[in-house]
């Protein structure tokens, strides 16, 4: 009886997920692909978990495919990754122009001078993020273009 209901419940909301775009709460990859609806946490859950079981937002991330967007300006899928995993504390520390992250960030992409990079990314920080719901590619776009 179980499966029956669980399977009920599956269907439902895979049908009823036809029209939504790609949600900003588990972001792309497969799960956000499959799972279009975002009206629930048990959706939500459903998209994250089967986003972590085929592990491809990393390869969604990178390829700009699965609903995720490529940054214009490729630096390296290791600061992709990084941007992507840290976006939060990453956010924190480049308002403050100081930081951990701020500092990996600077190694990952190489700049010689840490302290100069630090300093315009606090200057541009409106410029770099412009919105609460900045994406990834679109943070590491606009670190290129104010930057770089």
């Amino acid at each position: 009886m179980k499966k029956i209901l669980v399977s009920i419940v599956a269907l439902v909301a895979l049908g009823s997920s036809a029209m939504a775009d790609v949600n900003n709460q588990t972001g792309c990859g497969l799960g956000a692909m499959i799972i279009k609806d975002d009206s629930t946490a048990v959706v939500l859950a459903l998209q994250a978990t089967t986003n972590g079981i085929f592990a491809n937002q990393t390869f969604g991330i990178t390829s700009g495919t699965l609903g995720c967007k490529k940054a214009k300006f490729v630096m390296n899928e290791r600061a992709e990754e990084f941007v992507a995993s840290n976006m939060d504390q990453l956010a924190k520390e480049i308002a403050q122009g100081r930081g951990e992250s701020v500092d990996t960030l600077a190694e990952l992409l190489e700049v010689s001078d840490k302290v100069a990079f630090a300093t315009a990314l606090q200057a541009n920080y409106n410029s770099i993020y412009t919105s609460q719901n900045a994406k990834m590619a679109d943070v590491l776009d606009n670190i290129s273009a104010t930057t770089l």
